[in-house]
């Protein structure tokens, strides 16, 4: 319900008044109807008057369907946009935890496919209300002509439409099925691109993920969706059989019994005639708006499986004294991390150490506010670190992560040192001949892993924050970068009084360390 009101919340009153169109169009294309029907049997001066009113609901009818039509395509482009930004929002202000346990694909084809059926949803709705009324308005002459036809034609309704709303039902089972399998299928492609180089260097592999997940998953989704569009079809055709049933069976069974006049008889038989392509117009818009209901459901969840962090602070750290973890855990599935008790001071070189999944990159997401403690505290100059003030205090760091993203350009990052600095950098890294920083954007980002880490640095260093850290920055580097990395670049940031932590298996430069931590299963142990 939540969203629903937010999409009214966007539209506005635009909303009603594209409603209220649809509606009157509705009505005025029923009116045609009676005017036609009453000109069948007019002089000819009464069809000069019935003339002027046939001219005038056609206009009626096409300027407020022209104006609905263009207001909802206008306020569907609008809401689309609007709920994008609010769930990109959401996005960037969700725990990083949270956002990972949600999941890429799941959230991009919520920010793409579901939001482009709300789209499909305001597109339909002006032609289903139209239709709508148009039912009601010829209903109402149906009552005018006779009133015991017109209750049969209810009742005739209702029953075609209980037959079609259990029919509906199967298909929006399974449309929802299908919808839930289109977000496998999108992690599916996704690895089948962040995978390329390994799927061309095995050929079993490739085509084992292919047939056995890939095509397996586009044809259960073609399955679920085929079917459910069949029952549509057949919920349809079950609707039109049965009005057409009636229509006979009034005429050819019921007439004598009814004593229905032929005058009656005909007007009622273009009514009816009338109500079959409004009836089909509604039921076959019926899918659209029901998949607008699911894709619906499938946003509140995220917004609601994504609450925001407070991520409001005054201003960010400029340095620190001391930071501290005091028996500080965290519980991911079967593993637990912790308790942890550690310090950190300025001007300090820490290399942690430990073998694969022992927890180091965990340990450095929670030291970075990433993750919060399940339990212990983590101390800022004494000042205890929670929800409140943890996205301030996550601006203290500058971090590579072993598995960092390196965006374009260097918004955010104060443009006086765009120019010096970084091309001192850049040089100094011998990036140069690969790339180029204009304007804070860099020329391109299609290097070597290790280039590419060499450029991270670069933005980390330029940000100039009281604490660094690095996560196997050295793994990709050449011999002669880690030289550079260990006894020049790490010097100079303790030098300025940074705080630095690297992640590091390289044991030959252990002793340049101030302190060497280790990790075994969670748990740290003498280095």
């Amino acid at each position: 319900m939540a969203i629903y009101l937010m999409l009214l919340r966007t539209t506005g009153v635009l909303f009603i008044v594209a409603l209220a169109c649809s509606v009157i169009g509705g009505l005025s294309n029923a009116a045609l109807l009676a005017v036609i029907n009453q000109g069948l049997g007019a002089s000819d001066a009464q069809r000069w008057h019935l003339a002027w009113q046939f001219a005038l609901l056609a206009l009626l009818m096409l300027g407020t369907r022209t104006l609905s039509q263009s207001l909802f395509m206008a306020m569907g482009q609008r809401c689309k946009a609007e709920l994008r930004r609010k769930l990109v929002q959401q996005v960037a202000d969700a725990g990083y935890a949270q956002l990972e346990r949600h999941g890429m694909p799941r959230a991009l084809s919520i920010l793409t496919q579901d939001l482009d059926q709300v789209v499909v949803f305001f597109i339909a709705l002006p032609s289903f209300v139209m239709s709508l009324a148009v039912i009601l308005g010829c209903m109402g002459y149906l009552g005018y002509l006779s009133l015991s036809v017109m209750v049969i034609a209810l009742v005739t309704v209702l029953v075609g439409s209980l037959g079609y709303h259990w029919v509906h039902g199967r298909a929006l089972k399974l449309m929802r099925q299908s919808r839930q399998r289109e977000e496998t299928l999108t992690g599916e492609v996704s690895a089948l691109f962040s995978g390329a180089k390994e799927l061309r260097l095995h050929a079993p592999r490739k085509q084992a993920f292919l047939h056995n997940k890939l095509f397996h998953t586009i044809e259960q989704v073609r399955v679920e969706r085929t079917r459910g569009y069949v029952l549509y079809a057949l919920a349809n055709i079950w609707a039109s059989v049965f009005f057409f049933a009636f229509i006979g069976v009034v005429m050819f069974l019921l007439a004598d019994r009814l004593n229905v006049q032929g005058a009656v008889m005909s007007g009622f038989a273009m009514v009816f005639l009338y109500m079959i392509v409004p009836i089909e117009n509604a039921l076959s818009a019926l899918p659209g708006l029901t998949m607008t209901q699911v894709a619906l459901k499938r946003i509140n969840a995220m917004q609601q499986q994504l609450p925001p962090e407070h991520t409001h602070f005054d201003a960010p750290p400029l340095s620190f004294q001391r930071l501290e973890l005091r028996a500080v855990t965290y519980r991911h599935d079967a593993f637990q991390l912790g308790p942890i008790t550690l310090q950190f001071q300025p001007g300090e070189l820490v290399f942690l150490t430990g073998g694969n999944g022992s927890g180091k990159t965990t340990l450095a997401r929670l030291l970075t506010g990433l993750y919060p403690a399940d339990s212990g505290q983590l101390l800022l100059d004494g000042k205890e670190i929670n929800a409140v003030n943890r996205a301030g205090y996550r601006q203290l760091f500058s971090a590579v992560f072993n598995d960092f993203h390196l965006f374009e350009d260097l918004q955010g990052i104060n443009s006086a040192r765009w120019n010096d600095d970084a091309q001192a950098l850049l040089a100094a890294l011998q990036l140069t001949q690969k790339v180029t920083l204009e304007e804070g954007k860099f020329s391109t980002l299609a290097l070597s892993t290790g280039q590419r880490k060499r450029l991270a640095l670069l933005v980390a260093w330029l940000e100039d924050r009281p604490f660094y850290l690095f996560d196997e920055w050295a793994a990709d580097q050449d011999p002669a970068f880690r030289e550079v990395f260990y006894h020049q670049l790490l010097p100079a940031l303790t030098a300025r009084g940074k705080a630095v932590v690297v992640i590091t298996h390289d044991d030959r430069y252990f002793h340049l360390a101030d302190r060497c931590l280790k990790l075994e299963w969670g748990q740290l142990v003498n280095a």
